[in-house]
């Protein structure tokens, strides 16, 4: 239904046996013990490879009409990564037995089910169940209702009109996992805009990278363009590494030629001065201050804008008619906000904040983006909130928690290694080891009233249980996470949409409605 609805393009295992062993016997018990051997021999990797075998092109949609195993599957997840959906259709045992019974089998086909599920491997299908991302039983739903369903899972139907821009900013004090949800969403995108400085570093897997400057989506979505706003900070180093590194071409990105440059004079000047707040000390502030006074301050140097930098000229075109080119042609757009809320420069708890405003409001204005031109507000916020501390003595330099815990609480509640937690929980630019706070519930909802989130991305739900890493769906995350999520719900008036249960490719439960 999928090929005759929406131009699907089917591959048909069956037929790929047929190709490898032409010698195999043509009945359903010789193809499943042929197919069989071929996973031993391939480590069930031979349907993913006949798949690339036939180049459908980077666009196709491809249905697979039967896979066996975790291993063929996880084949494809390596291969093609978020692109690939995993549908796992289901009845009652029963039920599949009279389905079985009715249907004409030919030479080819065992007599019953039960002697076609003789096969150990086909007896073991039915725990593919755990690992898919859409579980259709067959039984309460209609053949519509499967293809409806399937085709809402690949997003078919995303609806833009008027406004084509999403944004996601965060809800705290930063390292909400903005990265990692920008990563997962990016492919959907044709345009993914970032904001800010290189002081907030977004970390992203599959490949493992931390983007300082450029989206956090450049390497999971390369069809995409890629735009830097003319309120960004620039430290010439570290774009041109990323830059670099990336491979990213110049008919790729895209910078305004008003974006500021950091001078090795402003991080100087961060270094000696503002450590008394937890500052990451990268000099997006000092410069900011020099563009703020638009004249040159004494004994600083001249203000650079990026169109004067000669590296940068192939890159340099105004945002504001990219965005316009984009906007006639209905293009979606992701704008990648940094750092958090809480960290605004204006609605923070001053000294102990950023040099800029973190609110949607603030990150629209950064890249040239009107209100009117916004889709949907993704606010990004973790179960524990985190602040940096300081490197001397791991007080709170950088701004006080409303309740402080331990990460070694945080492991006895949800069961995770306390040396691991501990571990993992450095800021990606500065390397500084975080603190911890209790979930601020007030915070949430100031952040909420600040940027009036269509949707919440809760990451992190491991913290609250260890079990939680191994959910796939929803219904599978524990109790004690489903109430703490139906109260994030009612206190921002808006739906988690997005779940991260730990830092993997396979670790957000997808709830959106768009």
């Amino acid at each position: 239904m999928l090929a005759d609805r929406y131009g699907a393009q089917v591959f048909r295992t069956r037929d790929e046996i047929r190709r490898l062993r032409p010698g195999a016997d043509a009945e359903r018990s010789g193809l499943q013990v042929a197919g069989d051997g071929l996973d031993v021999e391939t480590g069930g990797e031979w349907v993913v490879a006949g798949v690339q075998r036939r180049e459908y092109g980077d666009d196709a949609m491809v249905v697979v009409d039967s896979v066996r195993i975790p291993a063929q599957i996880e084949a494809f997840r390596t291969a093609y990564g978020q692109a690939v959906t995993h549908v796992h259709i289901t009845a009652p045992l029963e039920t599949i037995r009279e389905r079985y019974a009715r249907r004409d089998h030919g030479d080819h086909e065992p007599a019953t089910y039960d002697e076609a599920a003789a096969n150990p491997t086909e007896r073991d299908v039915e725990k593919l169940a755990d690992d898919c991302d859409v579980l259709i039983d067959t039984t309460l739903n209609t053949e519509e209702d499967v293809l409806v369903r399937t085709a809402a899972r690949i997003g078919m139907y995303q609806r833009l009109d008027g406004a084509h821009v999403d944004v996601m900013v965060g809800a705290q004090w930063g390292s909400e996992g903005k990265g990692h949800m920008a990563s997962f969403l990016a492919r959907e995108y044709d345009y993914l805009v970032r904001v800010g400085g290189p002081n907030a570093g977004h970390k992203v897997i599959n490949p493992e990278y931390t983007y300082r400057l450029l989206p956090s989506g450049t390497l999971h979505n390369p069809a995409a363009k890629l735009l830097i706003g003319p309120g960004a900070t620039l430290d010439l180093d570290v774009l041109l590494r990323e830059i670099q590194e990336c491979e990213v071409s110049v008919d790729r990105l895209f910078i305004d030629p008003q974006a500021m440059i950091i001078e090795p004079s402003d991080i100087e000047y961060e270094e000696g001065t503002l450590g008394v707040i937890g500052s990451t000390k990268k000099g997006g502030g000092y410069a900011a201050a020099r563009r703020l006074m638009r004249r040159r301050l004494r004994g600083a140097p001249d203000v650079r804008l990026a169109e004067q930098i000669e590296a940068l000229k192939p890159y340099v075109h105004p945002i504001v008619d990219k965005l316009d080119r984009a906007y006639r042609d209905g293009a979606p757009i992701f704008v990648e906000g940094t750092q958090g809320t809480g960290l605004s420069l204006f609605h923070g708890p001053y000294p102990h904040v950023t040099s800029r405003d973190t609110t949607v409001s603030g990150t629209l204005a950064e890249c040239g983006i009107a209100p009117a031109r916004v889709r949907k507000v993704v606010m990004v916020t973790r179960t524990y909130p985190i602040r940096v501390a300081d490197p001397k003595d791991g007080n709170g330099t950088s701004g006080r928690f409303s309740l402080d815990t331990t990460w070694d609480a945080v492991a006895e509640r949800s069961g995770l290694d306390v040396d691991a937690l501990k571990a993992h929980e450095h800021t990606s630019v500065s390397k500084q080891q975080r603190r911890v706070g209790e979930f601020d519930w007030a915070l949430f909802r100031k952040a909420c009233s600040l940027n009036a989130p269509t949707d919440v991305a809760l990451s992190f739900a491991d913290y609250i249980d260890k079990q939680n890493m191994d959910a796939r769906r929803f219904e599978q995350l524990t109790a004690k996470t489903l109430q703490f999520i139906e109260e994030v719900e009612r206190v921002a008036g808006a739906p988690v949409s997005l779940i991260g249960t730990r830092f993997h490719q396979r670790s957000i439960i997808d709830r959106r409605r768009w």
